[in-house]
């Protein structure tokens, strides 16, 4: 495929989306490009296969931001997709959620699964999730992670999906989400309110039937979806279905989405762009911060390291819990698809410091004396992101100070895991420690 034909077709997408149904201002710049953050990564899950999280207050259109760029990237009609969402409320049910026993079958001595459009479509979409409490979010922790579902002895299992979820601010009906749920998803953006002038013409167009709808097509994928045929063949039959959508939605909306082949060979495309020298070390940099202690050897979310620590200027003094090893994952696969939406034929540092606040806003605990020293400031995101992207400017800031002596310093660090006999280089940043730690330089139990 010719360079850039894809990326042309998402751009086309994200114009339309953004021209027509989900209208927004800008928020965001990378490379003299502005975008609006919540659609651009509702995109850009969509195309990877990840898992986001869309915060804001009700009707600013979170939930909807999901539904348009799922429906068109898939090809699914928006009546499908709205027929296969979960909404998160005390009351739910893993029956409603997952599946439920074939009754027919089981009155015949049979045990069969009924699955949910929700668990068998690829557009997966939880309204509300911190509605649900806690003691039942942990129904979806295996679907979320791994696109495995469950019911009595069966399992279903995703070769493809994307999730988002959406959740408002914290009232007296939400709960919260619990730190094994929240790590798992990739990335924290929000649907933000898109100005007196924007929010006017919203609704000025009165539309008997939505675009992104089609009642044929959607009793037809309805059908299939509630069909007894193993769940490969109902997605092969499925995506005949999609195939006629897809013509549809070009023949009316002059949009093209993307049928399976198409979304592989994109994330075959993504998975070939690698990190630059200057992103590579970066990320590297920003992992030691989040995950070094001094006093302890790593960040336990149970142990508090004390005042008076040489490495106080750090991040690793402001938070509470140590960086799972799903962030560098979170990070590398948006990085990849940014660049590849950028057409860039590498992942550099601007990509990276794009990215790394949106992964990073949900997963830090950040102790109490940060918190209160930082609340008052102003800034125009919510406080979660915005203490992220703080955080990632200080530490690109700190990196420029020191970034010469810290290639070199992994450099040596790198021949000297390959055997070589070198000393590695001490420097003022917990990234020489983890350095000579790797290497067995430095004893943990020193410490």
């Amino acid at each position: 495929m010719k360079n850039g034909y894809y990326q042309e077709r998402i751009r086309d997408i994200y114009g339309y989306i953004s021209d027509n149904l989900y209208l927004n201002r800008p928020d965001i710049d990378i490379k003299g490009e502005r975008f609006n953050s919540t659609l651009l990564f509702c995109l850009l899950t969509g195309l990877n296969g990840g898992k986001e999280l869309i915060i804001g207050e009700p009707g600013l259109g979170k939930t909807t931001s999901a539904e348009y760029a799922g429906s068109i990237l898939y090809r699914y009609p928006l009546g499908v997709i709205w027929g296969s969402e979960v909404s998160g409320h005390p009351e739910q049910t893993e029956e409603k959620i997952i599946g439920r026993p074939d009754l027919g079958e089981l009155n015949k001595g049979k045990e069969e699964v009924v699955w949910t459009n929700f668990a068998q479509i690829p557009v997966k979409i939880v309204d509300e999730i911190n509605r649900l409490p806690e003691t039942k979010q942990s129904m979806i922790l295996n679907g979320v992670d791994r696109g495995n579902w469950e019911y009595l002895n069966e399992i279903l299992i995703n070769d493809e999906y994307s999730l988002f979820a959406t959740a408002n601010y914290q009232d007296r009906g939400t709960n919260t989400i619990i730190a094994p749920l929240i790590d798992r998803f990739d990335i924290l953006v929000e649907s933000r309110h898109p100005g007196p002038n924007i929010a006017f013409t919203i609704g000025k167009e009165t539309r008997l039937n939505h675009p992104l709808r089609h009642p044929q097509y959607e009793k037809d994928l309805y059908q299939i979806l509630r069909g007894n045929k193993p769940y490969d063949e109902k997605m092969a039959m499925a995506e005949e279905i999609c195939d006629l959508v897809g013509e549809h939605m070009k023949e009316t909306l002059g949009v093209k989405g993307l049928n399976k082949g198409e979304r592989s060979e994109i994330k075959e495309e993504m998975v070939d762009i690698d990190f630059d020298l200057d992103a590579n070390a970066f990320v590297r940099t920003l992992l030691a911060e989040l995950s070094f202690c001094h006093k302890y050897g790593q960040k336990r979310s149970v142990e508090v390291c004390e005042e008076g620590c040489h490495y106080t200027g750090y991040l690793c003094h402001h938070i509470k819990n140590c960086a799972s090893n799903r962030l560098p994952t979170s990070i590398r696969n948006y990085s990849q698809a940014l660049a590849w939406f950028l057409e860039d034929d590498e992942i550099d540092i601007e990509h990276v410091r794009l990215v790394i606040p949106y992964t990073l806003a949900h997963r830090i605990q950040w102790k109490d004396s940060y918190l209160s020293r930082k609340e008052g400031e102003g800034r125009n995101d919510p406080f979660q992101i915005y203490l992220a992207k703080e955080a990632t400017e200080e530490i690109f800031q700190r990196y420029n100070e020191q970034r010469e002596y810290l290639l070199e310093a992994l450099s040596i660090g790198w021949r000297a895991f390959a055997g070589e006999e070198i000393t590695p280089l001490d420097g003022d940043h917990p990234i020489y420690e983890e350095i000579k730690k790797d290497i067995g330089a430095k004893d943990e139990k020193s410490f």
